[in-house]
């Protein structure tokens, strides 16, 4: 009567465990990270020969779960989130670059546009004012361009600050979490829902960042970022902090808060990987590329610009100036050292940033991105500075063994460009000098305008008269004999002319300051050919073709990570629907589980009632 009585009330209790797992699975089917949970029943085994069962009970409640997809939603997880802030970042240059009628590539097309009007009608006022117009509005985009990258960069350091916080959040609680899965048994009925939790802090950490885990024997679990950094160590965990960049206090990188070292490099994943994947590839180059762009324009322009003559009779000045090179000295440096950087030659100008080392002997230069080392040649000295790659280096003062200093010869040339001339009078559209031919001359050679070769000589605007002693022979000035070929170049005084054709003895020709070319456009051509003429990679491309490669990679790279972010996001789509398809709550199958335990339980009930019913008959019949 006692095992019939037993076996009842081991179904009661069983069922009920039953029913109030499948409860707890239908009120958690909208939660987060829930992974549905089965009762598991097994029959009581009776004892010695002849003993029926022993009835039922729940060993355990098992979670249902899949390890690798959940490590799959994990992953997926931190290359979506990695990809989504790298495209959003990447996006704002994007438009920036190319999109709108603001945008720099259309400004500088205006610029020359309007280099081109002056050149149709090089004597109007009003043409020359609309140039400087132009003029004034292509220097203020440049700074206004290099002022949103600069936005952009803070944003990065805005998006690094909050991400730090939510992982040293996600990290204390992660370790809480083991401290409660160790303290009830990675295996107890109790952890289950505490292991749910884990993993979707888990997942929640690897929006941030991408990491790895690795279990203990005491159900804990490390987790580790960067190559194996330890965040979280069993019921301990790390916390990071925001660290300023060595060289730019105003750049923040990624540390741990006990330790100084920048581990930003080794981050990767999630928004911190695609804010620092972002920095480094589209940011820093495209600030680098629009800055040797604004050098290009200032370098090429200003030269051709002192080779023209002005309304006023003047050689002309600079049309543009560019903010200077940028050098900036690491914080731990110990010495005095000073370093200057110019820039020496546009045409070989690259767009790299170097870091520039001193051992306590000897100065060495690498590649800021790729630490390659990168050769000098000279000194150092004032007389004879470093010369690497377009730019030249002077060092100086007393630096001390391992001070570095980073060298950016492009950061600064976007924001501090500017317009140098306010006067439409002031614009040298017309070449500097001008050759003329005597009108008694006997011979029918003739002489072209003139083009100037060094505007810097003194004796460039002096006259300077070209006689022919024979057919064959002249002299420039007091300069001469000189043998005659019929169309070689003549140079001196810093300018070239070209005499063809069959002089005679006595012709003679003059080439003079242009200062009545009030209607002369040689110079005003000379500048709007700079727009396609290949100025810049050692003579490969023009001022079009650099800007046009600059927003060809940065919609390239942007167009490639909107792709790749569209497809993770499927990805993780198709993960997290694999995760739930095994862990996640059906709630038809839970319907069914919900009305056959009830019956089940109401069966047992009424074992539980049979039995007592016997048993008061068994009493009622001893009383008797």
């Amino acid at each position: 009567m006692t095992d019939f009585l037993n076996t009842g009330v081991s179904g009661l209790i069983a069922f009920q465990r039953a029913l109030a797992t499948t409860s707890h699975n239908i009120t958690n089917s909208n939660t987060v990270g829930f992974s549905r949970q089965q009762a598991l029943l097994t029959a009581r085994v009776g004892l010695g020969v002849g003993f029926s069962g022993q009835g039922t009970e729940v060993t355990s409640v098992r979670r249902v779960y899949d390890q690798h997809l959940v490590g799959q939603v994990q992953s997926q997880t931190s290359s979506f989130n990695r990809l989504d802030t790298f495209h959003r970042l990447s996006g704002q240059v994007d438009d920036l670059l190319a999109s709108g009628g603001t945008s720099v590539g259309v400004m500088l097309q205006d610029f020359f546009n309007a280099l081109d009007t002056v050149a149709d009608d090089p004597s109007a006022l009003i043409t020359r004012e609309a140039f400087l117009g132009q003029a004034e509005a292509l220097a203020q985009r440049f700074g206004q361009a290099d002022g949103r990258l600069n936005a952009l960069d803070r944003d990065v350091n805005s998006r690094l600050s909050e991400s730090v916080s939510e992982i040293n959040a996600l990290a204390e609680s992660l370790a809480q979490v083991n401290r409660q899965i160790v303290a009830a048994g990675s295996n107890a009925q109790g952890a289950t829902d505490l292991l749910d939790q884990r993993d979707l802090l888990l997942t929640q950490l690897n929006e941030h960042v991408s990491v790895t885990s690795v279990p203990q024997d005491d159900g804990a679990l490390n987790v580790f970022i960067g190559n194996g950094l330890v965040l979280v160590r069993g019921a301990t965990s790390e916390s990071l902090s925001t660290v300023p960049n060595e060289f730019e206090p105003t750049r923040l990188g990624v540390r741990f808060t006990d330790n100084n070292v920048d581990i930003s490099s080794r981050l990767s994943g999630g928004n911190i990987g695609g804010a620092l994947d972002f920095r480094r590839e589209v940011l820093d180059p495209t600030r680098n590329a629009l800055g040797r762009l604004a050098n290009g324009i200032a370098e090429t322009l200003n030269a051709q610009h002192r080779a023209g003559i002005d309304l006023l009779g003047n050689l002309g000045g600079d049309l543009f100036a560019a903010g200077s090179p940028v050098m900036q000295a690491a914080a731990s440096n110990t010495g005095t050292g000073t370093v200057n950087v110019s820039i020496d030659d546009i045409a070989t100008l690259t767009t790299d940033d170097y870091v520039l080392r001193y051992d306590g002997a000897a100065w060495s230069l690498e590649n800021s991105e790729t630490r390659a080392a990168v050769p000098m040649s000279g000194s150092g000295t004032a007389a004879d500075p470093f010369l690497v790659n377009g730019i030249a280096i002077e060092v100086g003062g007393t630096p001390a063994a391992g001070d570095k200093y980073l060298l950016r010869p492009n950061a600064g040339a976007a924001a501090g460009m500017e317009l140098r001339i306010d006067d439409p009078a002031r614009v040298a559209a017309a070449a500097a000098v001008i050759g003329s031919t005597s009108i008694d001359n006997l011979g029918d050679a003739s002489i072209s305008p003139g083009t100037v070769e060094d505007s810097s000589h003194p004796n460039l605007l002096n006259t300077v008269t070209i006689s022919f002693i024979d057919a064959n022979t002249y002299m420039v000035g007091a300069t001469g004999p000189l043998p005659y070929t019929s169309g070689d170049p003549i140079n001196f005084n810093g300018w070239a002319v070209e005499i063809s054709g069959s002089p005679q003895a006595g012709d003679t020709f003059t080439v003079s300051a242009n200062t009545a070319g009030s209607a002369d456009n040689r110079n005003a051509l000379l500048l709007s050919e700079l727009q396609s003429l290949a100025v810049l990679d050692n003579g490969t491309s023009s001022l079009n073709d650099s800007f046009g490669t600059l927003v060809a990679s940065v919609g390239t790279v942007t167009q490639h990570a909107g792709i790749n972010r569209d497809a993770e996001e499927i990805l993780l789509q198709n993960a997290e629907q694999a995760r739930l398809a095994v862990s996640g709550v059906n709630l038809d199958e839970e319907a069914a589980n919900l009305l056959r335990f009830e019956q089940a339980y109401q069966a047992a009930a009424q074992v539980v009632s049979v039995a007592d019913q016997l048993f008061q008959t068994l009493i009622g019949a001893v009383a008797r």
